[in-house]
């Protein structure tokens, strides 16, 4: 008998403590190879899309943190970064100018996040505004 209450207690914990976890994702998400565009209630997960970009390009971004955190990052292949942030806990807007043709993650980490972020594609951006001096 008291083997079966250990067991039975033992799964009763169990099961209260893995119903507890949470949710990772609850929201929206779109992504193509232009733009990456989610909306969530709960974000504690990471997230990446491939955006295919050319030279001149530039990536319009908005961030709205209405709770948690968010760190974003946007990387060429396995090179260096060209955009990096963690812990961004305030809502943003920024752009991101390609300077070489290729295919770029956007990798997005949320921590306990509520918001939304949208990543697009502006196409030949920096040839159209582009002064000379």
């Amino acid at each position: 008998m008291k083997k079966i209450i250990i067991v039975f207690f033992t799964l009763l914990c169990t099961f209260a403590l893995t119903s507890c976890t949470g949710s990772a994702y609850e929201g929206s998400r779109l992504g193509n190879e232009n733009h990456l565009i989610m909306e969530y209630r709960i974000f504690n997960t990471t997230d990446s899309q491939p955006l295919k970009l050319e030279k001149g390009d530039v990536i319009d971004a908005e961030i709205v943190c209405d709770s948690g955190r968010l760190s974003v990052k946007i990387q060429k292949d396995d090179e260096t970064s060209i955009y990096e942030k963690e812990k961004i806990d305030l809502s943003t807007t920024f752009q991101v100018p390609i300077e070489e043709s290729g295919i770029y993650n956007i990798t997005i980490t949320g921590e306990k996040a509520k918001g939304s972020v949208c990543f697009k594609r502006v196409k030949g951006y920096l040839d159209r505004h582009t002064i000379d001096g």
